[in-house]
């Protein structure tokens, strides 16, 4: 699998003409999803799955990363097969604060089962992405405040005017984390997804994205873009290490695994997605995601074709927008296949932060986070990580123009802010440079 790295110290910067700007010869594959993966169907409640299975996934720009401690997998023995079932949710009974933070929602934690199962009747292929979800295990986190929406172009906007960051796809790579690489091409840019103009076989990522010097959080198609009118739209080409920085300024962090599904389930037990059993209950579209032919054509039928506005689709129960699809949401774990697995055989977890290093197999040695909901590339032909409980995972150095974020913030830490009159706007600026 070709990284970031690779491209910069093999690949040649060159002109592509078409879309009038360069682009690197190399491109990195980044992930969308999952391979192409044929699953049987099971009952909303119960489905048959391998305990211990390593998932396949593209979803990488590799520089140096902060140094974790990558320890490979255990052993285990060869995977066998059983039923999982999920238990009922038990949200806390505890009155809700009185007050919330702005744009804020309260979720009132609670024990529930966290991990993936097959969706009834539909999604024949991605589902193979789905084994680092597995077993089905329960999980008990204490109540939280999360953000409605993903954070915005506006609210970041406002993050680099009062402090002035860079992000990385904005920071020329240094020749020193590229030993060998060509000064031509230390170009700083992100990943953006670059469909053909006709259909292709699914098996070569390189075939729709490509690395775009030029493209950051203010262009995210490319140095000719731009964000102006896109205020509302989810802030995308942001690392971990961005998302970070703005989650600090805000006074919030960034939300576990466990903290970001039991959110997203809204309280629901077992379901396939966020809003319940069918993907289109009525007919009626529940979330961005892409529509037509993979990877050639999005028709739009859903009411956008890429990105959409934070906030077009209906909330979930707890009052959260997007939670599936629009796009992929970093959160505070590390990723490794195998953690679920660890954490069924320590019976209920409370609170897990995610496991003390980053491992996976696929390409060993990479600091990779935990990704959650899908993007508006998902789709029941290639990618069906818009269900719940689905994961994904990216290098920490990573953005993309279908990756953004959101925040959470404790209790506890709200009510210090509220006393001490903290404020930091939800939705600041209604026009930018």
């Amino acid at each position: 699998m070709k990284t970031r790295t690779a491209s910069i110290k093999k690949g040649q910067i060159e002109e592509k003409s078409t879309r009038e700007f360069w682009i690197s010869g190399m491109v990195i594959a980044l992930a969308i999803g999952a391979c192409v993966a044929v699953y049987k169907h099971s009952s909303p409640l119960q489905s048959t799955v391998p305990v211990a299975a390593t998932p396949a996934d593209a979803n990488q720009r590799t520089t140096s990363a902060p140094s974790t401690s990558a320890s490979p997998a255990p052993k285990t023995p060869a995977p066998e097969m059983r039923q999982v079932a999920f238990g009922p949710t038990t949200p806390n009974t505890t009155s809700p604060p009185a007050k919330a933070p702005q744009g804020m929602a309260w979720i009132p934690g609670g024990e529930f089962s966290m991990g993936a199962q097959n969706p009834p009747d539909m999604d024949e292929v991605g589902m193979k992405a789905t084994l680092d979800s597995r077993p089905v295990h329960r999980v008990y986190v204490d109540g939280f405040f999360m953000d409605k929406t993903d954070v915005t172009n506006a609210q970041f906007s406002a993050f680099v005017k009062a402090t002035g960051y860079v992000t990385v796809a904005e920071r020329m790579p240094r020749a020193e984390d590229y030993p060998g690489a060509p000064p031509e091409n230390l170009v700083a840019g992100s990943v953006i997804f670059a469909p053909p103009d006709h259909p292709v076989p699914l098996n070569d990522y390189y075939q729709w994205w490509t690395y775009v010097p030029g493209a950051n959080w203010r262009h995210p198609l490319g140095p000719k873009s731009s964000i102006v009118g896109k205020e509302n739209y989810p802030v995308v080409h942001v690392s971990y290490e961005d998302a970070l920085a703005y989650a600090k300024w805000a006074g919030k962090r960034l939300p576990t695994e466990a903290e970001w599904e039991f959110a997203a389930r809204g309280g629901l037990a077992g379901k396939p997605y966020v809003w319940g059993d069918e993907f289109r209950p009525k007919g009626r579209w529940m979330a961005n995601t892409h529509e037509g032919h993979f990877p050639d054509k999005d028709t739009g039928e859903d009411g956008f074709s890429g990105i959409a506005p934070v906030a077009k689709f209906p909330a979930n129960n707890y009052g959260l927008f997007d939670m599936a699809g629009n796009v992929w949401q970093w959160t505070s774990d590390w990723y490794r296949p195998d953690y679920y697995q660890k954490l069924e055989a320590d019976g209920v977890a409370r609170n897990p932060q995610g496991p003390d290093s980053a491992y996976d197999p696929s390409e060993p040695g990479h600091s990779k986070k935990a990704q959650r909901g899908g993007s508006f590339l998902c789709t029941d032909q290639y990618c069906s990580r818009y269900i719940v409980g689905t994961r994904g995972k990216g290098d920490v150095d990573t953005g993309t123009n279908h990756l953004g974020f959101r925040c959470v913030m404790s209790l506890q830490r709200a009510e210090t802010a509220q006393k001490a009159g903290e404020s930091k706007p939800a939705q600041p600026l209604t026009a930018m440079k």
